[in-house]
């Protein structure tokens, strides 16, 4: 069968028939997937209920080195297992199964994902793509909104593009976090130390893109208070409605984003009623498979 791309919004976001990510790899997927994600950004392949994180795995793998995910200082006898080690568990259920308490790192962890950010922009070793597969989803609520970065770039005056262009910004986790409400975090400045990035990076597609989210902190060699005025226009008018693509999920659906041309965040859903179980695979530019964040 061959593979079909429909397009799902007008601006970016496509969803693919005919990828089974339970075979192995051809070079014909591999460029297929290449293509489309190079093209329209995020990219939703239906149908992949049957795939176990292992499969996940190796698919992710076909595309680049693995993020894998830190293991925050827990020992091997408390660190969760009920997914796999090179997949982030993106739910809320605890390591059996069962639905998290209210009052569980993991859920105000979670609350600062409902900022438009990008995934690891705080590491040091940029990211390609995340690959989010659904297995358990809730019956309302719980949604993923993408906003293409390229598109906002494309959207600014010739002087605002003059400005940005040579900028650098320092992207923090503990900076997005306290934004998501988040206290305690000393004890991320040791594991997520602050790194400095590109305001505007070329994407796949040879287009220029703005690289910005909750993560992105403060401008370098600007005065922080001008500087974060500045992060929180180009955020603002890069996440207006006529901008977002809000996926639906369905059980099955493994959806892709280009980390280095998008924005994304979590909607809310019924956290404490509902269960929801998405599994993460991040892949890096280039090297190896290496955990994303230094260990404490």
């Amino acid at each position: 069968m061959p593979f079909q791309v429909n397009q799902l919004h007008p601006i970016f976001a496509a969803e693919m028939f005919g990828c089974d990510i339970l075979k192995p790899v051809t070079d014909e997927t591999r460029n297929a997937v290449e293509d489309a994600m190079a093209k329209y950004a995020v990219l939703v392949i239906r149908d992949q209920a049957a795939a176990s994180d292992e499969d996940q795995v190796r698919f992710a793998k076909a595309f680049g080195p693995l993020e894998l995910p830190p293991d925050l200082g827990m020992s091997e006898r408390t660190r969760p297992t009920r997914v796999h080690p090179k997949l982030y568990d993106v739910s809320n259920l605890d390591e059996n199964g069962n639905l998290d308490k209210p009052d569980t790192l993991r859920r105000k962890f979670a609350k600062g994902n409902e900022l438009f950010h990008t995934d690891s922009s705080f590491n040091d070793l940029p990211t390609k793509w995340s690959m989010l597969l659904a297995h358990v989803v809730t019956p309302t609520g719980g949604n993923t909104e993408f906003v293409d970065t390229r598109a906002a770039y494309d959207a600014l005056s010739p002087s605002m593009k003059e400005q940005v262009e040579p900028l650098s910004v320092i992207h923090s986790l503990t900076y997005s976090r306290e934004r998501g409400g988040l206290t305690g975090t000393t004890v991320f400045d040791r594991a997520f130390p602050p790194v400095t990035q590109p305001l505007v990076r070329t994407s796949a597609s040879g287009r220029k893109a703005l690289y910005i989210g909750a993560h992105a902190a403060t401008v370098v060699g600007m005065d922080e208070a001008a500087g974060r005025t500045l992060l929180d226009k180009l955020i603002s008018d890069a996440s207006r409605p006529e901008y977002i693509y809000s996926h639906k999920w369905l059980p099955g659906d493994l959806v892709i984003w280009d980390n280095r041309c998008t924005m994304h965040r979590a909607t809310e859903y019924a956290y404490m009623e509902d269960r929801r179980d998405l599994r993460r695979a991040t892949i890096n530019e280039f090297g190896e498979d290496r955990v994303g964040a230094r260990p404490i």
